[in-house]
Protein backbone atom coordinates (compact mmCIF):
# COMPACT_ATOMS: atom_id res chain seq x y z
CA UNK A 1 0.00 0.00 0.00
CA UNK A 2 2.59 2.04 0.85
CA UNK A 3 4.01 2.20 -2.59
CA UNK A 4 0.84 2.21 -4.64
CA UNK A 5 0.81 6.10 -4.96
CA UNK A 6 4.56 6.69 -5.71
CA UNK A 7 4.63 4.15 -8.56
CA UNK A 8 1.48 5.33 -9.85
CA UNK A 9 3.20 9.17 -10.41
CA UNK A 10 5.36 7.25 -13.01
CA UNK A 11 2.68 8.00 -14.92
CA UNK A 12 2.42 11.67 -14.60
CA UNK A 13 6.44 11.21 -15.15
CA UNK A 14 7.01 12.58 -11.74
CA UNK A 15 9.98 12.06 -9.98
CA UNK A 16 8.88 10.11 -6.56
CA UNK A 17 10.92 10.36 -3.46
CA UNK A 18 9.92 8.88 -0.15
CA UNK A 19 7.53 11.30 1.31
CA UNK A 20 8.61 12.39 5.21
CA UNK A 21 4.68 13.87 5.91
CA UNK A 22 2.64 12.09 8.15
CA UNK A 23 -0.80 12.95 6.38
CA UNK A 24 -2.19 12.25 3.58
CA UNK A 25 -4.13 13.56 1.53
CA UNK A 26 -7.40 15.86 3.10
CA UNK A 27 -5.72 15.86 6.19
CA UNK A 28 -5.42 11.26 6.34
CA UNK A 29 -3.11 10.56 8.97
CA UNK A 30 -3.92 6.64 9.40
CA UNK A 31 -1.52 5.64 7.00
CA UNK A 32 2.04 7.73 8.22
CA UNK A 33 0.82 6.01 11.87
CA UNK A 34 -0.21 2.42 10.48
CA UNK A 35 1.46 1.70 7.49
CA UNK A 36 4.26 4.05 5.96
CA UNK A 37 7.56 3.42 7.17
CA UNK A 38 6.62 0.77 9.64
CA UNK A 39 7.15 -2.51 6.92
CA UNK A 40 9.97 -1.83 5.22
CA UNK A 41 12.31 -2.38 8.75
CA UNK A 42 10.31 -5.90 8.33
CA UNK A 43 11.84 -6.11 5.12
CA UNK A 44 15.12 -5.14 5.97
CA UNK A 45 15.20 -7.63 9.12
CA UNK A 46 13.87 -10.91 6.94
CA UNK A 47 16.65 -10.15 4.31
CA UNK A 48 19.47 -10.33 7.13
CA UNK A 49 17.83 -13.50 8.30
CA UNK A 50 17.58 -15.38 4.77
CA UNK A 51 21.49 -14.15 4.44
CA UNK A 52 22.10 -15.52 7.62
CA UNK A 53 20.60 -18.87 7.07
CA UNK A 54 21.47 -19.38 3.35
CA UNK A 55 25.16 -18.98 4.28
CA UNK A 56 24.96 -21.73 7.43
CA UNK A 57 22.88 -23.99 4.60
CA UNK A 58 25.68 -23.26 2.19
CA UNK A 59 28.70 -23.57 4.31
CA UNK A 60 27.80 -27.34 5.10
CA UNK A 61 27.06 -28.02 1.27
CA UNK A 62 29.90 -25.92 -0.74
CA UNK A 63 33.39 -25.06 -0.05
CA UNK A 64 33.36 -21.65 -0.63
CA UNK A 65 29.85 -20.29 0.52
CA UNK A 66 30.30 -16.51 0.60
CA UNK A 67 31.10 -16.98 -3.72
CA UNK A 68 27.63 -18.07 -4.06
CA UNK A 69 26.28 -15.32 -1.13
CA UNK A 70 28.16 -12.50 -3.95
CA UNK A 71 26.45 -14.06 -7.08
CA UNK A 72 23.55 -14.13 -4.96
CA UNK A 73 23.42 -10.42 -4.31
CA UNK A 74 25.13 -8.99 -7.67
CA UNK A 75 22.01 -11.33 -9.68
CA UNK A 76 19.35 -9.18 -6.93
CA UNK A 77 21.72 -6.24 -7.99
CA UNK A 78 20.96 -6.53 -12.04
CA UNK A 79 17.51 -7.00 -11.20
CA UNK A 80 16.99 -4.31 -9.16
CA UNK A 81 18.39 -2.22 -11.88
CA UNK A 82 16.63 -3.79 -14.73
CA UNK A 83 13.43 -2.85 -12.65
CA UNK A 84 14.25 0.91 -11.47
CA UNK A 85 15.10 1.68 -15.03
CA UNK A 86 12.53 0.51 -16.58
CA UNK A 87 9.67 0.46 -13.78
CA UNK A 88 10.30 2.40 -10.96
CA UNK A 89 12.76 4.75 -9.96
CA UNK A 90 11.97 3.72 -6.18
CA UNK A 91 13.19 0.29 -6.26
CA UNK A 92 14.61 -1.13 -3.10
CA UNK A 93 16.21 -4.04 -4.67
CA UNK A 94 19.11 -2.31 -5.90
CA UNK A 95 19.79 -0.81 -2.24
CA UNK A 96 19.39 -3.94 -0.75
CA UNK A 97 22.04 -5.47 -2.96
CA UNK A 98 24.22 -2.70 -2.68
CA UNK A 99 23.90 -2.44 1.14
CA UNK A 100 24.23 -5.97 1.05
CA UNK A 101 27.46 -6.33 -0.61
CA UNK A 102 29.13 -3.26 1.43
CA UNK A 103 28.20 -4.11 4.86
CA UNK A 104 26.53 -7.55 5.28
CA UNK A 105 28.69 -9.99 3.16
CA UNK A 106 31.75 -8.53 5.03
CA UNK A 107 30.24 -8.53 8.52
CA UNK A 108 30.08 -12.83 7.87
CA UNK A 109 34.19 -12.41 8.84
CA UNK A 110 33.10 -10.38 12.23
CA UNK A 111 32.47 -12.04 15.55
CA UNK A 112 28.46 -11.98 16.28
CA UNK A 113 28.76 -10.10 19.34
CA UNK A 114 30.53 -7.43 16.67
CA UNK A 115 27.79 -7.89 14.50
CA UNK A 116 24.82 -7.48 17.03
CA UNK A 117 26.79 -4.35 18.83
CA UNK A 118 26.94 -2.57 14.81
CA UNK A 119 23.54 -3.59 14.22
CA UNK A 120 22.00 -1.83 17.24
CA UNK A 121 24.20 1.64 16.07
CA UNK A 122 23.69 1.84 13.10
CA UNK A 123 19.97 1.27 13.50
CA UNK A 124 19.74 4.08 16.67
CA UNK A 125 21.91 6.92 14.42
CA UNK A 126 19.06 7.75 11.46
CA UNK A 127 16.07 8.31 13.88
CA UNK A 128 18.56 10.34 16.13
CA UNK A 129 19.49 12.43 13.06
CA UNK A 130 16.34 12.43 11.42
CA UNK A 131 17.57 10.39 8.69
CA UNK A 132 14.88 7.90 8.80
CA UNK A 133 14.07 5.11 5.84
CA UNK A 134 16.91 4.11 3.93
CA UNK A 135 19.86 4.72 6.17
CA UNK A 136 18.55 2.70 8.61
CA UNK A 137 18.58 -0.56 6.00
CA UNK A 138 22.01 -1.86 7.12
CA UNK A 139 21.51 -2.07 10.45
CA UNK A 140 18.05 -3.97 9.88
CA UNK A 141 20.28 -6.47 7.90
CA UNK A 142 22.93 -6.52 10.54
CA UNK A 143 20.21 -7.34 13.40
CA UNK A 144 18.70 -9.68 11.16
CA UNK A 145 21.49 -11.58 10.92
CA UNK A 146 22.91 -11.39 14.58
CA UNK A 147 19.38 -12.62 15.70
CA UNK A 148 20.10 -15.84 13.36
CA UNK A 149 24.10 -16.18 14.66
CA UNK A 150 22.96 -16.09 18.15
CA UNK A 151 19.81 -18.90 16.94
CA UNK A 152 16.97 -16.68 18.01
CA UNK A 153 15.06 -17.05 15.10
CA UNK A 154 15.37 -21.25 15.52
CA UNK A 155 14.14 -20.56 18.83
CA UNK A 156 11.48 -18.26 18.38
CA UNK A 157 8.84 -20.78 16.81
CA UNK A 158 8.71 -22.28 20.36
CA UNK A 159 8.73 -19.16 22.68
CA UNK A 160 5.41 -17.47 23.85
CA UNK A 161 6.30 -15.65 26.74
CA UNK A 162 9.05 -13.96 25.31
CA UNK A 163 7.20 -12.05 21.93
CA UNK A 164 3.71 -11.58 23.99
CA UNK A 165 6.64 -9.33 26.44
CA UNK A 166 8.29 -7.83 23.58
CA UNK A 167 4.78 -7.07 21.90
CA UNK A 168 3.63 -5.09 24.69
CA UNK A 169 6.80 -3.51 25.34
CA UNK A 170 6.93 -2.12 21.37
CA UNK A 171 2.95 -1.05 21.68
CA UNK A 172 4.17 0.67 25.11
CA UNK A 173 6.47 2.43 23.10
CA UNK A 174 5.09 3.07 19.22
CA UNK A 175 2.11 4.93 20.86
CA UNK A 176 3.03 7.83 22.43
CA UNK A 177 6.22 8.08 19.68
CA UNK A 178 3.39 7.87 17.40
CA UNK A 179 1.76 10.67 19.45
CA UNK A 180 5.09 12.56 18.84
CA UNK A 181 4.98 11.97 15.57
CA UNK A 182 2.09 13.64 14.92
CA UNK A 183 2.82 16.55 16.86
CA UNK A 184 5.74 17.95 14.87
CA UNK A 185 4.95 19.01 11.92
CA UNK A 186 6.38 18.07 8.12
CA UNK A 187 7.73 20.94 7.47
CA UNK A 188 9.36 21.91 10.80
CA UNK A 189 12.82 22.88 10.46
CA UNK A 190 14.25 20.49 12.75
CA UNK A 191 14.40 16.91 12.15
CA UNK A 192 11.47 14.97 13.39
CA UNK A 193 13.39 11.80 14.81
CA UNK A 194 10.11 10.40 16.05
CA UNK A 195 9.14 8.99 12.72
CA UNK A 196 11.47 6.53 12.11
CA UNK A 197 11.23 5.59 16.10
CA UNK A 198 7.55 5.01 15.56
CA UNK A 199 8.17 3.25 12.41
CA UNK A 200 10.53 0.75 14.15
CA UNK A 201 8.62 0.42 17.31
CA UNK A 202 5.23 -0.75 15.53
CA UNK A 203 7.00 -2.59 12.98
CA UNK A 204 8.34 -4.54 15.99
CA UNK A 205 4.87 -5.20 17.37
CA UNK A 206 3.85 -6.39 13.46
CA UNK A 207 6.18 -8.94 13.84
CA UNK A 208 5.52 -9.93 17.95
CA UNK A 209 1.65 -10.24 16.86
CA UNK A 210 1.94 -12.11 13.77
CA UNK A 211 4.19 -14.69 16.00
CA UNK A 212 1.45 -14.65 18.52
CA UNK A 213 -1.60 -15.46 16.28
CA UNK A 214 0.68 -18.68 14.73
CA UNK A 215 0.36 -19.67 18.53
CA UNK A 216 -3.33 -19.55 17.88
CA UNK A 217 -5.87 -21.50 15.79
CA UNK A 218 -5.56 -18.90 13.23
CA UNK A 219 -2.22 -20.45 12.39
CA UNK A 220 -3.55 -22.44 9.33
CA UNK A 221 -5.34 -19.26 7.92
CA UNK A 222 -2.31 -17.08 8.05
CA UNK A 223 -0.55 -19.80 6.46
CA UNK A 224 -2.56 -20.63 3.89
CA UNK A 225 -3.18 -16.55 3.10
CA UNK A 226 0.40 -15.54 3.58
CA UNK A 227 2.64 -18.72 2.65
CA UNK A 228 1.58 -18.28 -1.48
CA UNK A 229 2.86 -14.34 -1.37
CA UNK A 230 5.81 -15.07 0.77
CA UNK A 231 7.11 -17.83 -1.41
CA UNK A 232 6.90 -15.61 -4.55
CA UNK A 233 8.11 -12.13 -2.67
CA UNK A 234 10.45 -11.54 -5.33
CA UNK A 235 7.91 -12.44 -8.27
CA UNK A 236 4.98 -10.27 -6.62
CA UNK A 237 7.43 -7.58 -5.79
CA UNK A 238 8.18 -7.31 -9.31
CA UNK A 239 4.58 -8.15 -10.89
CA UNK A 240 3.34 -5.40 -8.47
CA UNK A 241 4.99 -2.45 -9.97
CA UNK A 242 3.48 -3.47 -13.30
CA UNK A 243 0.13 -3.76 -11.67
CA UNK A 244 -0.21 -0.28 -10.06
CA UNK A 245 0.79 1.30 -13.73
CA UNK A 246 -1.75 -0.57 -15.77
CA UNK A 247 -4.19 0.51 -12.69
CA UNK A 248 -3.64 3.77 -12.62
CA UNK A 249 -3.65 4.03 -16.54
CA UNK A 250 -7.41 2.98 -16.37
CA UNK A 251 -7.30 4.88 -13.73
CA UNK A 252 -6.45 8.01 -15.44
CA UNK A 253 -6.10 11.26 -13.55
CA UNK A 254 -3.18 12.22 -11.06
CA UNK A 255 -2.84 9.69 -8.53
CA UNK A 256 -2.39 12.73 -5.70
CA UNK A 257 -6.34 13.26 -5.48
CA UNK A 258 -6.75 9.50 -4.57
CA UNK A 259 -7.63 9.13 -1.13
CA UNK A 260 -6.60 6.54 0.93
CA UNK A 261 -9.56 4.40 0.49
CA UNK A 262 -9.15 4.21 -2.92
CA UNK A 263 -5.59 3.18 -2.21
CA UNK A 264 -6.63 0.35 -0.20
CA UNK A 265 -8.80 -0.38 -2.57
CA UNK A 266 -6.25 -0.67 -5.48
CA UNK A 267 -3.72 -2.62 -3.44
CA UNK A 268 -6.27 -5.26 -1.59
CA UNK A 269 -6.95 -6.11 -5.07
CA UNK A 270 -3.41 -6.01 -6.45
CA UNK A 271 -2.80 -8.56 -3.35
CA UNK A 272 -5.86 -10.23 -4.20
CA UNK A 273 -4.73 -11.21 -7.95
CA UNK A 274 -1.27 -11.91 -6.80
CA UNK A 275 -2.53 -14.54 -3.90
CA UNK A 276 -4.49 -16.45 -6.88
CA UNK A 277 -1.69 -16.41 -9.21
CA UNK A 278 0.54 -17.39 -6.60
CA UNK A 279 -1.16 -20.36 -4.79
CA UNK A 280 -2.06 -21.61 -8.81
CA UNK A 281 1.32 -21.48 -9.95
CA UNK A 282 2.91 -23.26 -6.27
CA UNK A 283 0.37 -26.42 -7.19
CA UNK A 284 2.69 -27.06 -10.18
CA UNK A 285 5.83 -25.45 -9.64
CA UNK A 286 8.30 -25.47 -6.63
CA UNK A 287 9.29 -21.67 -7.11
CA UNK A 288 7.89 -19.21 -8.49
CA UNK A 289 9.64 -17.93 -11.91
CA UNK A 290 11.69 -14.85 -10.79
CA UNK A 291 12.84 -16.97 -7.36
CA UNK A 292 14.00 -20.13 -9.75
CA UNK A 293 15.99 -17.51 -11.71
CA UNK A 294 17.31 -15.92 -8.77
CA UNK A 295 17.99 -19.72 -7.27
CA UNK A 296 19.70 -20.32 -10.65
CA UNK A 297 22.15 -17.56 -10.93
CA UNK A 298 23.00 -18.13 -6.41
CA UNK A 299 23.65 -21.40 -7.02
CA UNK A 300 25.40 -21.41 -10.84
CA UNK A 301 23.40 -24.58 -11.88
CA UNK A 302 19.92 -24.99 -13.30
CA UNK A 303 17.41 -26.29 -10.29
CA UNK A 304 14.26 -28.47 -10.58
CA UNK A 305 11.31 -25.43 -11.30
CA UNK A 306 8.09 -28.45 -11.76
Amino acid sequence: MANVKPIAHMIDAVSVTQAAATKGPGGEEWPGLFVDQRFFPIFSLLFGVGFSLLLDSASRTVPRPRVLLLRRLLALLAIGLVHMFLLWRGDILTIYAVVGLVVLLPSTWLPRWAVAGLAAVLIALPPILGNNGVPEVPGLFLLGSALTRYCVIGRIERATWGPAALFLGFVAGAVPAAWLQTETSADDTHFNPWFGIAGLLTAGAYVCGVLLLLKTPLRPLLQRVFAPLGRMALTNYLTATLLVLVTARLLGGSADGWTSARVVSIAAGILTVQWLWSTLWLRRYRQGPLEWLWRWATWAHRPPLR
